[in-house]
């Protein structure tokens, strides 16, 4: 009857110690706060992006998770680890009560740009200068997508006054080789009405005149958008440094404004 007793415990205690390994095994990958290092979830990374460098890690809305935000090849972005270290999910958490998706507003986060690093002196300028939201556009004249993002930018400043856009001409010389040229004869016009109704002629495919002055500020611009992390068009950078890409209708570009 002892010896049973005794086998007994002792089983009890080895399926006690094997829990607690378990449990402690599953913790250093997560169980408790803080334990899931940028340095960890940067060695579970490497082996899908070798260049990644790991900006922050935290408990993401979905238990078992973590939220890792990233850079990789110039690229900001959002990987999910799960607690036991194996999986890595690219995706978006919609939270359905409140239909937020969840990931872009972490995303939305880590690509804000300090927008009092960007010079508007040398802009040209959509609407009132004086309205209370800026909205800065990265542009290169020969975007077609630009094109199609100007006439949606004219609906916005015609239906709020208290909105503005300054555009900063960049030129994507790698794709568009005749866009440099198109830039420097837009900002040489003395005029920012004349430069815009210019800039208006490039996207209509209308012939415009040379550049008829020396000017450094196409050049300022591009190392401007490379310092920022910027290497497409249209880029649209709100008041509060939010982000926005591609070709945007007016009433989801106003309604990225209003809902900060």
């Amino acid at each position: 009857m002892l010896k049973k007793i005794v086998s007994r415990q002792f089983f009890v205690l080895l399926c006690s110690l094997f829990l607690m390994f378990q449990t402690l095994q599953y913790s250093a990958f997560g169980a408790g706060k803080d334990v899931m290092s940028k340095e960890s979830a940067s060695e579970i990374l490497k082996v899908i992006m070798p260049d990644v460098k790991v900006l922050s890690v935290e408990p993401a809305a979905v238990e078992g998770l973590w939220e890792t935000a990233f850079e990789s090849r110039g690229e900001k972005g959002i990987a999910y680890i799960d607690f036991a270290g194996k999986n890595v999910i690219f995706g978006n958490i919609l939270n359905v009560a409140t239909k937020t998706n969840l990931t872009k507003k972490k995303f939305d986060e880590i690509n804000k740009i300090d927008v009092s690093l960007i010079p508007l002196k040398d802009s040209i300028v959509m609407g009132n200068s004086m309205a209370k939201h800026k909205v800065i556009v990265f542009d290169d004249p020969d975007c077609p997508y630009c094109a199609k993002l100007h006439q949606e930018l004219k609906q916005v400043v015609e239906q709020r006054k208290d909105i503005a856009v300054y555009f900063k001409l960049f030129p994507l010389v790698q794709i568009h080789p005749k866009a440099y040229k198109k830039s420097q004869a837009i900002v040489c016009e003395k005029s920012n009405e004349k430069a815009l109704a210019l800039l208006e002629d490039v996207f209509a495919k209308k012939t415009i005149p040379e550049p008829s002055c020396e000017t450094k500020i196409i050049d300022e611009n591009i190392a401007l958008a490379k310092k920022l992390g910027i290497s497409s068009t249209p880029i649209l950078i709100l008041d509060d440094g939010r982000v926005v890409r591609g070709a945007l209708k007016a009433d989801d570009l106003i309604k990225a404004i209003d809902n900060k």
